[in-house]
């Protein structure tokens, strides 16, 4: 009697465990910034979540799918411009599911499989990009790049958001030639701009010229001008040259002086 009592009490045991296992395998919890996949002897029935719910053991399967943005860096790999330039690119990509059936459903693993058509659509488009355009219009580059990208994970239910070129690697050739671009660009520019200032500075004394040219008199101001600029320094002797109208004055005056004396002779 004992001996049943015992087996009774074992058998009493292992239920409960059998119903505690059952129990905990039917209840699942699904975060806020998750969705539980769920598959109903091996029949897609679609997302659930999030918060409790409960599933037939042994006979739904559930598969958890994060919904937050991923960011997935591309490592640095060489690349092949159009106008043959090799360089080095790494680039950063942000997406996330919208559609935790499709992702699960349409690619078997959708992270690995956006990362590799990130890498491969980056070679792409370097390889139609030339230099100088990847390095002054990076935007556009990027805004490519998160287009195809997209275009090629939306059927998998993958939103890719932001695509970003982080660093271009030149060769150290490509950089001493580029280098030395810049500087003969800004002796150029040096060279121009001392052009225009000489240009500007001929066309005031032309201006000058012409104003000292209608006015005689100015020249007289501007000799006086010089007159008290100079005196300001001492222990300085002055040669301050006489004016051409002055002796012209003078010589009229004596003329006028003498035509009386020329009347008077006969």
């Amino acid at each position: 009697m004992e001996s049943l009592l015992s087996g009774l009490g074992i058998l009493l045991i292992f239920l409960v465990i059998f119903l505690l296992a059952i129990l905990s395998a039917a209840i699942k919890i699904v975060q806020e910034y998750e969705r539980g996949v769920i598959f109903r002897l091996g029949r897609l029935m679609g997302p659930r979540g999030p918060g409790l719910f409960i599933i037939i053991p042994f006979v739904d399967r559930m598969v958890k799918v994060d919904l937050r943005v991923v960011t997935l860096d591309i490592p640095a790999q060489e690349c092949i411009t159009r106008d043959n330039v090799t360089v080095k690119i790494n680039a950063v990509v942000y997406y996330r599911v919208i559609d935790p059936s499709r992702a699960i459903v349409q690619v078997e693993d959708f992270r690995r499989a956006t990362w590799n058509i990130a890498q491969t659509t980056l070679r792409n488009v370097i390889g139609q990009s030339e230099l100088d355009e990847l390095l002054a219009h990076r935007e556009r580059i990027n805004e490519k790049l998160q287009r195809i990208i997209d275009e090629q994970t939306e059927p998998w239910g993958v939103k890719v958001s932001i695509v970003e070129v982080k660093d271009v690697e030149l060769p150290q050739t490509m950089q001493r030639a580029m280098a030395r671009q810049a500087e003969a660009e800004r002796e150029k520019r040096a060279k121009i701009i001392h052009a225009e200032g000489e240009f500007q500075a001929a066309q005031q004394l032309a201006e000058a010229a012409r104003v000292v040219g209608t006015e005689p008199a100015t020249i007289q101001l501007r000799y006086l001008q010089t007159l008290t600029e100079i005196a300001v320094e001492k222990n300085s002797t002055i040669i301050f040259p006489v004016p051409i109208e002055f002796i012209r004055g003078l010589g009229l005056m004596f003329e006028d002086s003498k035509k009386p004396h020329e009347v008077q002779a006969p």
